[in-house]
Protein backbone atom coordinates (compact mmCIF):
# COMPACT_ATOMS: atom_id res chain seq x y z
CA UNK A 1 0.00 0.00 0.00
CA UNK A 2 2.53 2.38 0.60
CA UNK A 3 4.27 1.71 -2.66
CA UNK A 4 1.16 2.51 -4.38
CA UNK A 5 -0.04 5.30 -2.18
CA UNK A 6 3.86 6.98 -1.41
CA UNK A 7 6.15 5.60 -4.22
CA UNK A 8 7.74 4.70 -0.75
CA UNK A 9 9.51 0.81 -0.80
CA UNK A 10 8.82 0.08 2.80
CA UNK A 11 10.54 -2.72 4.94
CA UNK A 12 8.18 -4.53 6.37
CA UNK A 13 10.32 -5.30 9.56
CA UNK A 14 9.42 -1.35 10.29
CA UNK A 15 5.63 -1.66 10.54
CA UNK A 16 4.38 -2.17 13.91
CA UNK A 17 0.58 -3.19 14.57
CA UNK A 18 -1.05 -1.68 17.17
CA UNK A 19 -4.47 -1.46 19.20
CA UNK A 20 -5.60 1.41 17.31
CA UNK A 21 -4.11 4.61 16.65
CA UNK A 22 -4.25 5.56 20.76
CA UNK A 23 -2.04 2.32 21.20
CA UNK A 24 0.42 3.18 18.75
CA UNK A 25 0.32 7.11 20.66
CA UNK A 26 1.22 5.23 23.95
CA UNK A 27 4.04 2.94 22.29
CA UNK A 28 5.46 6.37 20.33
CA UNK A 29 5.41 8.25 23.57
CA UNK A 30 6.75 5.93 26.00
CA UNK A 31 9.92 5.10 23.39
CA UNK A 32 10.93 8.84 22.53
CA UNK A 33 10.11 10.88 25.96
CA UNK A 34 10.85 10.85 29.70
CA UNK A 35 8.46 12.15 32.12
CA UNK A 36 8.95 16.02 32.01
CA UNK A 37 9.57 16.23 28.57
CA UNK A 38 7.64 18.59 26.17
CA UNK A 39 5.71 17.78 23.34
CA UNK A 40 4.38 20.36 20.84
CA UNK A 41 1.31 20.30 18.33
CA UNK A 42 -0.82 23.00 16.62
CA UNK A 43 -3.63 23.94 18.23
CA UNK A 44 -6.86 23.06 17.46
CA UNK A 45 -5.79 19.74 17.56
CA UNK A 46 -7.11 16.37 18.54
CA UNK A 47 -7.48 16.66 22.07
CA UNK A 48 -6.27 12.84 23.06
CA UNK A 49 -2.50 14.01 22.37
CA UNK A 50 -3.01 16.31 25.01
CA UNK A 51 -4.32 14.13 27.45
CA UNK A 52 -2.13 10.78 26.53
CA UNK A 53 0.54 13.04 26.91
CA UNK A 54 -0.53 14.30 30.37
CA UNK A 55 -0.93 10.52 31.76
CA UNK A 56 2.41 10.10 30.83
CA UNK A 57 3.72 13.19 32.88
CA UNK A 58 4.60 14.67 29.43
CA UNK A 59 4.03 18.39 28.95
CA UNK A 60 2.02 19.45 25.90
CA UNK A 61 2.84 22.43 24.21
CA UNK A 62 0.18 24.55 21.67
CA UNK A 63 1.64 26.40 19.02
CA UNK A 64 -1.25 28.75 18.20
CA UNK A 65 -2.11 28.31 14.24
CA UNK A 66 -4.13 30.53 11.98
CA UNK A 67 -6.60 30.20 9.32
CA UNK A 68 -4.40 31.91 6.85
CA UNK A 69 -2.28 28.95 7.41
CA UNK A 70 -5.14 26.17 6.98
CA UNK A 71 -4.70 25.46 10.91
CA UNK A 72 -1.05 24.14 10.09
CA UNK A 73 2.34 25.18 12.25
CA UNK A 74 4.56 27.01 10.83
CA UNK A 75 8.82 25.80 11.07
CA UNK A 76 9.15 29.61 12.50
CA UNK A 77 6.88 28.69 14.94
CA UNK A 78 8.17 25.87 16.78
CA UNK A 79 9.08 26.01 20.16
CA UNK A 80 11.38 24.55 22.18
CA UNK A 81 10.49 20.78 23.22
CA UNK A 82 11.52 17.29 23.03
CA UNK A 83 8.85 16.50 20.19
CA UNK A 84 6.25 17.41 17.77
CA UNK A 85 2.88 16.39 16.55
CA UNK A 86 1.69 16.62 13.30
CA UNK A 87 -1.69 15.66 11.60
CA UNK A 88 -2.57 15.78 8.01
CA UNK A 89 -5.18 15.96 7.64
CA UNK A 90 -6.07 17.52 10.41
CA UNK A 91 -8.83 17.30 13.10
CA UNK A 92 -10.74 19.33 13.74
CA UNK A 93 -9.42 21.30 10.67
CA UNK A 94 -9.34 18.70 7.78
CA UNK A 95 -6.61 20.45 5.99
CA UNK A 96 -3.61 18.79 4.42
CA UNK A 97 0.13 19.52 4.59
CA UNK A 98 1.90 19.90 1.32
CA UNK A 99 5.07 17.79 0.41
CA UNK A 100 6.93 21.42 0.23
CA UNK A 101 5.20 22.05 3.65
CA UNK A 102 6.21 18.68 5.23
CA UNK A 103 9.92 18.79 4.71
CA UNK A 104 10.34 22.13 5.94
CA UNK A 105 8.31 21.50 9.20
CA UNK A 106 10.52 17.87 9.74
CA UNK A 107 13.63 20.25 8.72
CA UNK A 108 12.66 22.59 11.44
CA UNK A 109 12.07 19.71 14.03
CA UNK A 110 15.15 17.63 13.39
CA UNK A 111 17.12 21.30 13.54
CA UNK A 112 15.97 21.77 17.24
CA UNK A 113 16.34 18.00 18.19
CA UNK A 114 12.61 17.00 17.95
CA UNK A 115 11.35 13.81 17.38
CA UNK A 116 8.59 13.91 14.98
CA UNK A 117 4.91 11.75 15.19
CA UNK A 118 3.05 12.31 12.30
CA UNK A 119 -0.47 11.55 12.33
CA UNK A 120 -1.74 10.55 9.22
CA UNK A 121 -5.07 8.39 10.15
CA UNK A 122 -7.27 10.10 7.38
CA UNK A 123 -4.81 9.48 4.60
CA UNK A 124 -7.44 8.58 1.62
CA UNK A 125 -9.53 10.97 2.56
CA UNK A 126 -8.91 13.73 0.47
CA UNK A 127 -10.71 15.87 -1.73
CA UNK A 128 -7.77 17.25 -4.50
CA UNK A 129 -4.39 16.49 -4.30
CA UNK A 130 -3.14 13.21 -2.57
CA UNK A 131 -2.27 13.17 0.75
CA UNK A 132 1.65 13.18 1.42
CA UNK A 133 3.61 10.89 3.97
CA UNK A 134 5.99 12.20 6.42
CA UNK A 135 7.98 9.36 5.29
CA UNK A 136 8.33 11.18 1.63
CA UNK A 137 10.94 13.44 3.64
CA UNK A 138 12.53 11.59 6.30
CA UNK A 139 12.90 8.05 7.70
CA UNK A 140 13.44 9.88 11.35
CA UNK A 141 9.96 10.04 12.20
CA UNK A 142 7.24 7.95 13.50
CA UNK A 143 4.19 7.55 11.33
CA UNK A 144 0.45 6.37 13.17
CA UNK A 145 -2.05 5.45 10.96
CA UNK A 146 -5.32 2.99 11.39
CA UNK A 147 -8.08 1.59 9.98
CA UNK A 148 -10.82 3.28 11.12
CA UNK A 149 -11.06 6.18 9.09
CA UNK A 150 -10.52 5.34 5.51
CA UNK A 151 -11.33 1.38 5.97
CA UNK A 152 -14.28 1.91 8.04
CA UNK A 153 -13.33 0.02 10.86
CA UNK A 154 -14.23 2.22 13.96
CA UNK A 155 -14.24 0.09 16.37
CA UNK A 156 -11.71 -3.03 15.84
CA UNK A 157 -9.30 -1.32 17.28
CA UNK A 158 -6.74 -1.96 15.30
CA UNK A 159 -3.90 0.29 13.76
CA UNK A 160 -0.41 0.60 12.61
CA UNK A 161 2.76 2.80 13.50
CA UNK A 162 5.84 2.83 10.59
CA UNK A 163 9.03 3.16 13.28
CA UNK A 164 12.59 3.98 12.40
CA UNK A 165 14.66 0.60 12.45
CA UNK A 166 16.76 2.64 15.84
CA UNK A 167 13.90 2.31 17.57
CA UNK A 168 11.85 -0.95 16.37
CA UNK A 169 13.09 -3.10 19.27
CA UNK A 170 12.43 -0.74 22.26
CA UNK A 171 8.16 -0.52 20.78
CA UNK A 172 8.63 -4.05 20.52
CA UNK A 173 9.58 -4.59 24.14
CA UNK A 174 6.80 -1.75 25.59
CA UNK A 175 4.09 -3.42 23.16
CA UNK A 176 5.00 -6.92 24.40
CA UNK A 177 4.41 -5.98 28.13
CA UNK A 178 1.40 -3.20 27.68
CA UNK A 179 -0.67 -4.64 24.50
CA UNK A 180 1.02 -7.92 23.50
CA UNK A 181 -1.21 -7.75 19.96
CA UNK A 182 -4.26 -5.93 18.59
CA UNK A 183 -7.54 -8.82 18.76
CA UNK A 184 -6.36 -11.70 16.16
CA UNK A 185 -9.85 -11.57 14.56
CA UNK A 186 -9.27 -7.95 14.03
CA UNK A 187 -6.17 -8.64 11.73
CA UNK A 188 -7.55 -10.85 9.94
CA UNK A 189 -10.66 -8.28 9.11
CA UNK A 190 -8.07 -5.76 8.30
CA UNK A 191 -6.26 -7.92 5.83
CA UNK A 192 -9.32 -8.21 4.25
CA UNK A 193 -10.13 -4.43 4.24
CA UNK A 194 -6.66 -3.78 2.33
CA UNK A 195 -8.37 -5.31 -0.78
CA UNK A 196 -11.22 -3.56 -0.49
CA UNK A 197 -10.45 -0.31 -2.54
CA UNK A 198 -13.61 -0.14 -4.24
CA UNK A 199 -15.96 0.06 -1.05
CA UNK A 200 -13.24 2.21 0.43
CA UNK A 201 -13.58 5.08 -2.47
CA UNK A 202 -17.30 4.87 -2.69
CA UNK A 203 -17.30 5.99 0.57
CA UNK A 204 -14.98 8.76 -0.15
CA UNK A 205 -17.78 9.90 -2.77
CA UNK A 206 -20.48 9.95 0.00
CA UNK A 207 -17.97 12.55 1.82
CA UNK A 208 -17.26 14.12 -1.07
CA UNK A 209 -21.22 14.94 -1.68
CA UNK A 210 -21.05 15.75 1.89
CA UNK A 211 -18.61 18.05 2.00
CA UNK A 212 -20.02 19.80 -1.05
CA UNK A 213 -23.17 19.96 1.12
CA UNK A 214 -21.68 21.49 3.60
CA UNK A 215 -19.30 24.26 1.87
CA UNK A 216 -22.53 25.54 0.52
CA UNK A 217 -25.12 24.95 3.14
CA UNK A 218 -23.20 26.43 6.25
CA UNK A 219 -22.35 29.70 4.80
CA UNK A 220 -25.98 29.63 3.67
CA UNK A 221 -26.56 29.33 7.48
CA UNK A 222 -24.25 32.03 8.89
CA UNK A 223 -21.00 29.98 9.40
CA UNK A 224 -18.80 32.13 6.73
CA UNK A 225 -15.59 32.19 8.31
CA UNK A 226 -14.37 28.77 7.54
CA UNK A 227 -10.85 26.88 6.28
CA UNK A 228 -12.25 24.73 3.65
CA UNK A 229 -11.18 21.57 4.55
CA UNK A 230 -9.15 19.20 1.94
CA UNK A 231 -9.27 15.93 4.12
CA UNK A 232 -11.21 13.73 6.54
CA UNK A 233 -14.95 14.84 7.19
CA UNK A 234 -14.74 17.81 9.32
CA UNK A 235 -15.36 21.52 9.16
CA UNK A 236 -13.96 24.07 11.51
CA UNK A 237 -15.55 27.46 11.55
CA UNK A 238 -14.77 30.55 13.77
CA UNK A 239 -18.46 31.60 15.48
CA UNK A 240 -16.89 34.45 17.36
CA UNK A 241 -19.96 36.22 15.55
CA UNK A 242 -22.43 34.54 17.46
CA UNK A 243 -20.92 33.73 20.68
CA UNK A 244 -17.57 33.64 22.77
CA UNK A 245 -19.05 30.35 24.77
CA UNK A 246 -18.97 27.58 21.82
CA UNK A 247 -20.45 24.68 24.55
CA UNK A 248 -23.03 26.91 25.45
CA UNK A 249 -23.89 27.61 21.73
CA UNK A 250 -23.18 23.68 20.92
CA UNK A 251 -25.89 22.26 23.66
CA UNK A 252 -28.18 25.23 22.16
CA UNK A 253 -27.62 24.13 19.00
CA UNK A 254 -28.79 20.23 20.14
CA UNK A 255 -31.40 21.13 22.51
CA UNK A 256 -33.26 23.95 19.89
CA UNK A 257 -32.09 22.36 16.67
CA UNK A 258 -31.28 18.75 17.22
CA UNK A 259 -28.35 18.91 15.62
CA UNK A 260 -25.07 17.75 17.51
CA UNK A 261 -21.67 19.73 16.82
CA UNK A 262 -18.41 19.50 18.81
CA UNK A 263 -17.50 22.62 20.66
CA UNK A 264 -13.89 24.43 19.30
CA UNK A 265 -12.41 23.99 23.22
CA UNK A 266 -12.41 20.54 22.81
CA UNK A 267 -9.31 21.36 20.22
CA UNK A 268 -7.81 24.83 21.34
CA UNK A 269 -8.06 25.04 25.48
CA UNK A 270 -7.16 28.99 24.64
CA UNK A 271 -9.12 30.16 21.71
CA UNK A 272 -11.71 27.32 21.21
CA UNK A 273 -14.52 29.39 22.76
CA UNK A 274 -15.13 30.89 19.33
CA UNK A 275 -15.07 27.98 17.09
CA UNK A 276 -17.23 24.99 16.33
CA UNK A 277 -16.37 21.71 14.21
CA UNK A 278 -18.78 20.08 12.18
CA UNK A 279 -18.15 16.37 11.15
CA UNK A 280 -19.92 15.02 8.02
CA UNK A 281 -19.76 11.55 8.55
CA UNK A 282 -23.05 10.28 8.15
CA UNK A 283 -25.45 9.80 5.47
CA UNK A 284 -25.66 12.60 2.76
CA UNK A 285 -29.45 12.53 3.45
CA UNK A 286 -28.93 13.21 7.51
CA UNK A 287 -26.45 16.02 6.02
CA UNK A 288 -29.12 17.73 4.75
CA UNK A 289 -31.67 17.65 6.96
CA UNK A 290 -28.91 18.58 9.45
CA UNK A 291 -28.26 21.73 7.56
CA UNK A 292 -31.73 22.67 7.35
CA UNK A 293 -31.94 22.36 10.37
CA UNK A 294 -29.20 24.66 11.14
CA UNK A 295 -30.06 26.97 8.68
CA UNK A 296 -33.71 27.16 10.20
CA UNK A 297 -32.34 28.07 13.73
CA UNK A 298 -29.92 30.31 12.54
CA UNK A 299 -32.90 31.96 11.27
CA UNK A 300 -34.79 32.34 14.38
CA UNK A 301 -31.75 33.55 16.64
Amino acid sequence: MYRRWYGIDLDPARVVVTSGSSGAFILAFSALFDAGNRVAMGFPGYPSYRQILRAMSLEPVGIETRPEDRYQPRPDALPDAQGLILASPGNPSGTVLRLDEMRALTQAAAAKGMAVISDEIYHGLSYGDRCHSALEVTDEVFVVNSFSKYFSMTGWRVGWMIVPETHLRTVERLAQNLFICPPHASQVAALAALDCEDEAQANLAFYRENRRLMLEGLPKAGFTRIAPPEGAFYIYADVSDFTDNSLAFATEILDRAGVAVTPGLDFDPDRGARTLRFSYARATSDIAEGLRRLTEFMASR
